[in-house]
């Protein structure tokens, strides 16, 4: 199992250097690395990741909101317990 692992993380160390030596010398020279319908689909999908990380915020804060909202009309305990 513990090849298994180390082969992946080799695989993916592989790939990063692979994009480093290849994608980030051709961006510096000004060339495009996506197409213009790859460019378009980053676009979409950055634009998505926002509309889903605002929903997930408001989502949070109203569970939040009615939790805290639960926890202030309960009765306050004290130490003894009563």
């Amino acid at each position: 199992m513990v090849w298994l692992i180390l082969s992946m993380v080799l695989c993916v160390v592989l790939g990063g250097a692979v994009v480093g030596v290849v994608a980030v010398p051709a961006r510096r020279d000004g060339k495009q690395v996506l197409t213009p319908r790859g460019e378009q689909v980053v676009a979409g999908v950055a634009r998505r990741t926002d509309k889903v990380v605002e929903g997930a915020k408001d989502a949070t804060g109203t569970v939040v909101g009615s939790a805290r909202s639960k926890v202030s009309a309960s009765p306050q305990r004290t130490e003894t317990g009563e």
